[in-house]
């Protein structure tokens, strides 16, 4: 494989193609990522109370963050970071339970449980091939279900008009007309469009929801034009908290997300370089997004995990060259410098994201579906993943229903049905007997026998 200056495939990891050539490749990874890195830091701006400079902070360091974990996984430094093509940010698998945490504990106490849940993720990183056998899909699978479907509710929120009930434009027609307006753009540019339309349906959606909120008197610019053209984080614009519940919901996520990555990463090889995940591939990518989820902390960003939407361009297009990717990361750095980029993006009308975003939370809950499906449907494997359904969802929706146990207890769990969902079902695959549909095939045949035997015995008997 060639590795000098003149290799400038785009089919190459090392290709290093022109910029004529690069730059539309790089822009449709900045349009595919952009909206997944944005909404997160809004939505827990809004759970935690943040006042609207806060806001545009959470929003410029998590735009900032994304571009440096991409570059960093890219090149990797020393036993850190995946070296492939992939895009790593701020991303949705986190919020369920940022929501739970922030709502609890404010930002002070998410940042707090997030550099433990990143040092978390750098020992699982560490010892990965020795229990990664513990996550099978039928784990990973049914956690990632319970992400996309407690993630509903925020979206159904958004749409009629604010995160908060009982504001007092909530549920106005106004807003439904505008967050449907903006669903329906994003299904008809996904399933109509081509080319950079299809692949930034997401994008392209926010543009039309967003010129249709202009035009009803729904934005204002007041916080565009105070915002400061360039400014550099900080490091610790927000104190750490460490609250034992926090941890312990931060820990279960990051564990989880670390089986999402080896998914991600992995389609990320076969879809687009048409070989395994390697062992040191994996391993760096754990350790690497442990890394940046731990050092984010300190400067106000949100956990960081791989962009399923960036490897579907990857193993759809093939182009791996690791030069395109970077420019995507070199964009996201520049607007992370800027506060009026993060001004413009809190502009952005509730109605429009939740139009924009509800379609992505049905996509998270059909992976964890095709997640599932990769394992046989057993009757051990529906027990696993109908209990944790079960459990989890039951008691996200009455949580009167745990009021009278410890309070620690009550936080971990109340607020986070991952939590529980992850617990349930990593314990019932190590308890439950491992059994195949032709296990159970043959133990069907055998009562039948059996149950056949006792009645022609029965029969005998009846004739004597």
């Amino acid at each position: 494989m060639q590795t000098d200056s003149k290799n400038t495939s785009i089919f190459d990891f090392h290709g290093r193609p022109p910029i004529p050539k690069a730059l539309p490749l790089s822009l449709q990874h900045v349009l595919a990522m952009v909206a997944g890195v944005i909404t997160p830091p809004i939505i827990i701006a809004g759970v935690v109370g943040a006042t609207p400079t806060e806001k545009l902070l959470l929003i410029q360091i998590a735009v900032l963050a994304s571009g440096i974990c991409t570059l960093f996984h890219l090149y990797g430094v020393w036993k850190f970071g995946a070296r492939l093509p992939a895009i790593f940010g701020v991303g949705f698998a986190y919020v369920p339970t940022l929501i739970a945490v922030g709502g609890q504990f404010g930002i002070e106490g998410i940042l707090g449980a997030q550099l433990v849940g990143g040092i978390t993720m750098m020992v699982v990183g560490h010892f990965i091939q020795y229990i990664r056998h513990l996550f099978p899909p039928v784990v990973a699978g049914t956690v990632v279900l319970v992400i996309g479907l407690s993630l509903y509710d925020i979206a159904i929120r958004y749409m009629a008009g604010s995160g908060n009930v009982n504001a007092a434009e909530f549920g106005n027609p106004i807003n439904w007309i505008v967050g449907l307006v903006t669903l329906l753009t994003v299904l008809v540019a996904s399933q109509f469009g081509r080319g950079v339309i299809k692949l930034s349906a997401i994008m392209v959606g926010i543009l039309v929801g967003y010129l249709l909120s202009l035009a009803l008197g729904m934005v204002s610019f007041a916080s565009v034009v105070e915002a400061q053209w360039i400014a550099v984080p900080k490091v610790m614009p927000f104190e750490m908290e460490f609250h034992t519940a926090a941890i312990v919901s931060m820990v279960v996520i990051c564990v989880i997300n670390s089986v999402q990555t080896i998914g991600d990463l992995s389609a990320t090889t076969v879809g687009g370089m048409n070989r395994e995940l390697k062992t040191r591939e994996l391993t760096g990518g754990l350790l690497g997004n442990g890394l940046t989820t731990a050092v984010s902390a300190f400067f106000g960003a949100l956990p960081t995990s791989t962009f399923s939407q960036n490897v579907g361009i990857v193993a759809m297009t093939k182009v791996i060259s690791r030069y395109v990717l970077a420019i995507a990361g070199l964009f996201m750095i520049l607007a992370g410098l800027s506060p009026k980029f993060g001004a413009i993006m809190t502009t952005i009308p509730y109605p429009v994201l939740g139009g924009a975003t509800i379609i992505v939370f049905g996509m998270i809950t059909m992976t964890g579906i095709q997640l599932l499906i990769k394992d046989e449907l057993s009757a051990r494997n529906m027990t696993i993943v109908g209990l944790a359904l079960a459990l989890s969802l039951g008691i996200a929706q009455v949580p009167s229903s745990i009021e009278q146990f410890p309070a620690m207890l009550q936080n971990v769990i109340g607020g986070a049905p991952i939590v529980v969902a992850a617990i349930t079902a990593f314990v019932l695959n190590i308890v439950l007997p491992r059994t195949s549909l032709a296990d159970e095939a043959r133990e069907r045949e055998a009562i039948a026998e059996a149950d056949a035997d006792q009645t022609a015995g029965a029969g005998l008997k009846a004739e004597k």
